[in-house]
């Protein structure tokens, strides 16, 4: 594993003490390099929703046990939020809990000539994953996926 994906995994291991204390989970830790600037972004949520108070308390809490544990040795910006409403569904807990909803996939590579489909999530394994639209299933290989995320319905 590479130095950022190491940092996010022990990251994500001092955050857990702290969203069970608030009352929240955690969907992802990223660490990630934007022009000049390192960022560790975790994104958390409940049932119901995320409130600022909550980003707000872990924010607090694990910047302070960052400091302590001195993981992260360049300089970087914390921020804690909510996924939001168009959530990326990038690891198997997060489709697990989108079953049934409307989703969004863009392909790397077009098949049949689109790269973006959209319907209602209905399974997905190790190596795929399937969408009902239109009443028909589509099954979709995950390497050929470049992101899935909740539909936004307005």
């Amino acid at each position: 594993m590479g130095k950022t994906r190491d940092c996010e995994i022990e990251a994500e291991k001092l955050l857990e003490p702290i969203v069970a204390q608030f009352g929240v989970e955690i969907y992802d830790v990223e660490y990630v390099k934007e022009g000049s600037d390192y960022y560790l972004r975790a994104y958390i949520d409940k049932e119901g929703g995320v409130t600022i108070d909550d980003c707000e308390n872990v924010s607090r809490r694990f910047s302070d046990v960052l400091d302590e544990a001195d993981l992260i040795k360049d300089a970087y910006i914390l921020e804690v939020s909510s996924p939001g409403l168009g959530r990326v569904l990038k690891k198997d807990r997060h489709l697990e809990k989108s079953i049934g909803q409307d989703v969004e996939i863009k392909t790397y590579k077009p098949i049949d000539k689109v790269k973006e489909f959209a319907g209602t999530l209905k399974s997905f394994d190790k190596d795929s994953i399937t969408i009902v639209t239109d009443g028909n299933e589509i099954t979709f290989a995950r390497n050929d996926i470049a992101v899935i995320r909740l539909a936004l319905d307005f």
